[in-house]
């Protein structure tokens, strides 16, 4: 018999029921052999989680945003060990990192347990539809199969026909065998420009005899743990002497070949009005996720990155502020515009106002260079210091409520991306 075609026959990954064959035909010692040759060599086949490995390398990803689920935890290390990640504390939250990663030219995808996708569709709707921006998700699909918490079912068994009716892409593999149709989840993302998620049922894992997550281990706590945290506090609360406008147009009177991400609504529309250029990502929907956005663009570019926000978007999703200070890209500021109301809605109040300082959150979440102004000259001063220092920042800007009569943007959503991402990417050549 050759054992040569046998084991370039194993490398491809022919299937277990031909491999099944093979051994009934060989006897056992010299199958044995034929085993140790090909696990020595690298050549046996692979488990369900190294596949998807391949397949994610061979797609060109270079970064994941992750959220565990216990179902593909012998993935996860995988994923670690091989591509840089983002461990998330909110699914929606990556729907604005992946984003902006993407924008400043990255090939990102998220791996996530499938209840995330509840809080992540306005946001994949909103963002990336609309602005067609594309983003693979691979999913644990729960509640679908040998299902103990009954928690899961509801959402699990409806997820095909809420995605169904939102109108986005997905794929269903509940076969080993249908693995590689990740292959195509991934690029239809990529070539179609839009969001795509793959439903990977807990089967395909069933019979995987990797055992990573064993070997990564519990994460150790030592017994004595120092954490430094500056807490900048002031008794007197600084009288706002700006609005909003005054704010952006002083920081947009600096800029020259930075790039800004604008929250949405009556912000964007000043930004436009002040100055606008072709590194202005304006937003049009996904609230919260403004610096979110700037922190993947940051990762993924050598520009500062301005960051737009406001109190009621901040406030929305303060998880953001958790994963830019543990990743800390040193090229973004985070300008926090807090008048103390949600501007375009009517300005009705945030808890901003009167219970929570925005600079003491993010000084708690890690960020240390922050700064509190109330004043243009002192906003520009401080500005100007932290984009020379380059250093993840936020800048406290403490305003007073009221919008300007800025027109509406003369842009599309998909036609403000598409001008943002060229002029991206024409300032690397």
């Amino acid at each position: 018999m050759n054992f040569h075609y046998i084991r370039n026959q194993i490398s491809k990954n022919i299937t277990k029921i031909c491999v099944n064959l093979l051994i009934e035909t060989c006897k056992k010692n010299r199958l044995r052999i034929l085993i140790s040759i090909s696990t020595s060599e690298g050549i046996g086949m692979l488990n369900p989680e190294e596949e998807v490995i391949t397949l994610m390398k061979k797609a060109g990803i270079d970064l994941v945003a992750t959220l565990p689920c216990d179902r593909i935890k012998n993935l996860l290390p995988l994923v670690s060990k091989n591509f840089p990640e983002i461990k998330m504390t909110r699914e929606e939250n990556g729907v604005g990192i992946c984003a902006g990663f993407c924008l400043a030219g990255g090939k990102p995808l998220m791996l996530i347990q499938s209840t995330g996708l509840g809080n992540m569709i306005n946001a994949l709707e909103s963002l990336n539809v609309t602005c067609k921006i594309p983003l693979p998700v691979l999913t644990s699909w729960r509640g679908v199969y040998k299902e103990a918490i009954e928690a899961q079912v509801p959402l699990g068994v409806h997820l095909p026909a809420i995605l169904e009716g939102a109108g986005l892409a997905y794929t269903i593999i509940d076969e080993v065998e249908k693995l590689h149709q990740i292959e195509n989840v991934i690029s239809d993302a990529f070539e179609n420009s839009r969001p795509h998620i793959a439903l990977i049922s807990p089967k395909v894992w069933e019979a995987s005899e990797c055992c990573a997550w064993q070997g990564a281990g519990m994460p150790e706590k030592p017994e004595v743990m120092e954490r430094t945290c500056s807490i900048f506090l002031k008794k007197e609360v600084l009288k706002p002497v700006m609005l909003r406008n005054d704010a952006i147009c002083a920081i947009a009177s600096e800029l020259d070949d930075e790039v800004t991400v604008t929250n949405l609504g009556v912000p964007c529309k000043e930004l436009y009005a002040c100055k606008d250029r072709d590194l202005n990502f304006y937003m049009f929907g996904s609230m919260g996720l403004v610096s979110s956005i700037g922190m993947g663009i940051a990762l993924r570019s050598e520009k500062t990155v301005v960051a737009f926000d406001g109190d009621g978007s901040l406030l929305m999703n303060p998880n953001a502020l958790l994963e830019i200070a543990k990743e800390s890209p040193k090229n973004l500021i985070i300008i926090a515009l807090d008048n103390g109301a949600y501007g375009s809605t009517g300005s009705q109040e945030t808890c901003a106002l009167r219970y929570i300082d925005l600079e003491i959150f993010a000084n708690a979440c890690g960020i240390t260079n922050t700064a509190k102004v109330n004043a243009r000259e002192e906003l520009i001063k401080i500005f100007k210091k932290f984009r020379d220092m380059k250093e993840l920042a936020l800048i406290h800007v403490i305003l007073k409520p009221g919008n300007t009569n800025a027109p509406n943007i003369p842009l599309s959503p998909e036609g403000a991306a598409k001008r943002f991402k060229e002029a991206l990417e024409a300032k690397k050549n």
